[in-house]
């Protein structure tokens, strides 16, 4: 069995990575989503395993003590972190596994996994992105402030990244995103395990 591949999706708050990333695993088996531990308090209709699993910051500084973490980060003043052995559990099972985290725990994952995919969401604008603040209704404009300055920061890492997808029309964003998985599924390495025993064939004397 071919081992799964690792999925990074990044952007700064607001872009809609969270909905595109649902969007993209609802249609595709081979994909699941790692639930991140963090320290945030839950918003209203999120649920605790499903969109996060929310913890309190002894025992998340307890896990990251202990080494549980694959990567973790420090966000908006709350901690967010992935566990290390579920991911290798998926990983090791053939499961593709997408990480929705933070530039920071980004560069983390990368250094571990230089083979992964990572792939950043831009929004269309910066007027865009407040807007999309303003209508989630989560936050007051203290709050969207803050969150605007520190998206120009996240803004500056996205030439990290393997691709860029601007979140301008959504349908067309998430074709875009399938089609850098599909990619990524017709690589010499990916092919070399699926189609084994077509290469042996040709390549016989």
């Amino acid at each position: 069995m071919a081992k799964g591949k690792l999925i990074i999706v990044s952007a700064p708050s607001g872009a809609g990575k969270t909905s595109l990333v649902a969007a993209l695993v609802t249609d595709d088996d081979s994909l699941c989503v790692s639930v991140s531990h963090t320290t945030r308090p839950k918003r209203p209709k999120e649920e605790d395993g499903v969109n996060y699993h929310f913890t309190d910051e002894q025992t998340f500084l307890n896990m990251l003590q202990d080494g549980d973490f694959l990567e973790s980060a420090e966000v908006y003043g709350h901690h967010y972190g992935t566990s290390q052995k579920w991911v290798n559990e998926q990983l090791e099972k053939g499961q593709d596994v997408v990480l929705e985290i933070d530039w920071q725990g980004a560069a983390q994952v990368r250094n571990l996994y230089p083979e992964s995919c990572y792939i950043f969401i831009l929004p269309p604008s910066l007027e865009t992105l407040t807007e999309r603040l303003r209508h989630r209704a989560q936050d007051d404009e203290a709050i969207i402030a803050k969150r605007m300055e520190e998206a120009r920061t996240v803004l500056q890492h996205v030439c990290e990244a393997d691709y860029m997808v601007v979140n301008d029309e959504f349908d067309t964003a998430l074709a875009d995103i399938r089609a850098i998985l599909r990619a990524q599924g017709l690589t010499v390495t990916a092919q070399q395990f699926n189609l084994a025993e077509l290469l042996t064939s040709l390549t016989r004397d």
